[in-house]
Parts: C-alpha cells; structure tokens; sequence
C-alpha cells in the first residue's frame, strides 16, 4: 500500500489565509496612516551571497507580500565586518515598521551566526532562536504571547497534528542536533502535551553507520534533519513508520532530499521532496509574524 502523503503545500495555504485574514483586521484596528502600509512588517538580514538562501529570502518577501505583511531586507556581502551585522540588526530592533525579523542563516565563513542572534531584540525574533525564547521553549513556557517557536520545528509539529499522526508515546527518532531544527524540535516532541509526549532520540555525526541504523529501523516517527544527501534508505525505515523529510542540500543547484525515494516504499506516511515541510516552514513564519503584531 502506497505511503500517505503528507502534503504541506496545502496545509501552509491554509495557515497563510489565516495568517491574511489576521493582518487585515489588525491593519484595519490599527488604521492605515498611508495607502499601502501595513501595521505589520517583517525584517531579513543576509550576509553574503549563498545562492539558496537568497532564493529562500526572496520567497519569504513574496509570501509576505500575498498576504498583507510589509516586508524589509538588508543584504550584506561576504566581507561584511561583525560591526556592520550589528548595525543592521540595531536597525531591525530599533525601526516601528519591523514586527520581527530573521537573520539568514548560514553566515560566511569567519562570522559568528550566534552573536549576531543575540544581539537581537527577542520579542523581535522572528525564528524564536534567541536564546531567551529558546530558554521559554525548554522550560514549557506557553502562556506568553510574544514567546515565538522556531518555524521549522513548528511546522513539522503542525503536520504531525493536522494529519493526526499519534505522538503520545510513540518512539521518534530525530537525525540531526542543528539548532534550527533537530535540538529545538527534541524539546517540542517530548514536551508533556497533547500533540508531543513522545519518547524521543536524537542521533547525529557522533554515532556511526551501523547504530544509526539501528535507532532509524525502531522509530515510529523517523525525522531527518542532517542536510546529508539520500542518507536514509529504506532499509533503515521501519515498515508502516512516519517519514519527515526536514534536511536537504543543494547539489549542482539542484534541492536533494535527506531522505531516498525508494523509502515511501516501506514508510507508512511521509513528506514529499517538494511541497512537505518547506511551505510550512514560511507559513509559520509568516504566522509567528501576526502572532508578534497582535502582542504588542
């Protein structure tokens, strides 16, 4: 029987509709000073000229642009000093027009992604990696409004709900420890909720081949998140498991997926290689957007 599919295209339009509908009645509470301007805006910082992620920025402003959100970027090059990131981040924190903003990652060789993020206004944080949000994200904290989950574990969260696939329980295996991705989404899945509960593993390059194998093959829910290329086989799926692809790497242009195939050959349920947790990653940013402007 064919794996199902866990389309989140269709789930991402939902939430950016939702997301329009939002910014609209907030524009029109807060009232338009000019035609054209919204009450809600979202900032990016690039440093360098990476090819993917430049693709990646110009998608987030286009979606911004569907659904209402004012939009602002700053591109710096790769030569860019420590004390020109800070200025421009400075100027994210300190605009009216900027709800929240993220800085692009990966950062060029020589610079510290990190300080650059600390140097954040963390209710201006748009990917909630700020260490005072990921420090709210660890102790459970989810009663403040203007405390914002990292997208992509967010968005792999939200499929896992949407299409009802059971975490209460169940063995999840993440691979990867990224900061992006695998740490935050371990907090996330093991957190004692309705839609988390989950005993989970998180595996990464300290484990060789042969144990990674062995904790993939007893996963209920398999999570790659490694940027590796095709290092899952269907060999190491468990029969009927829930696949996530959330890694991938760019070779000769082109997106590869961590995950082969030939795995939805054995997966129960599974992301596609286009359309899966990518759209829901700039869904819920887009979200995390309207969720900042009506908290403040």
């Amino acid at each position: 029987m064919p794996a199902k599919i866990l389309n989140g295209e269709s789930l991402a339009a939902e939430i950016r509709a939702d997301v329009k509908s939002r910014v609209a009645a907030l524009s029109s509470k807060v009232g338009q000073s000019s035609v054209g301007q919204s009450s809600v805006g979202l900032g990016t910082i690039l440093v360098g000229d990476d090819k993917p992620s430049a693709r990646y920025v110009e998608m987030k402003h286009a979606d911004c642009a569907e659904v209402g959100i004012e939009s602002r970027h700053i591109h710096l090059p790769a030569s860019a000093s420590p004390a020109d990131i800070k200025a421009a981040v400075l100027d994210f924190n300190n605009s009216k027009d900027v709800t929240v903003f993220l800085i692009q990652y990966p950062f060029p060789d020589g610079l510290e992604y990190n300080v650059a993020v600390e140097l954040m206004n963390p209710k201006k944080d748009a990917d909630g990696l700020h260490p005072v949000n990921l420090g709210k994200l660890l102790i459970g904290n989810t009663e403040d409004k203007n405390h914002l989950l990292p997208c992509t574990p967010a968005g792999i969260m939200n499929i896992l709900s949407h299409y009802e696939i059971k975490t209460n329980g169940a063995d999840v295996v993440i691979v990867g420890r990224g900061l992006t991705i695998g740490r935050p989404l371990a907090v996330m899945l093991s957190q004692k909720a309705p839609d988390a509960n989950a005993a989970v593993t998180c595996v990464h390059t300290g484990v060789d081949a042969k144990s990674l194998a062995s904790h993939c093959r007893r996963a209920d829910i398999l999570i790659a998140a490694a940027g590796s290329p095709h290092m899952i086989t269907k060999e190491m799926v468990k029969e009927g498991a829930t696949v996530i692809s959330a890694g991938v790497s760019f070779i000769d242009g082109k997106l590869v997926s961590d995950v082969e195939d030939d795995v939805a050959e054995v997966a129960g349920a599974i992301t596609p290689k286009v359309g899966g947790v990518g759209p829901m990653t700039r869904a819920m940013l887009l979200s995390n957007t309207i969720q900042a402007a009506e908290a403040t």
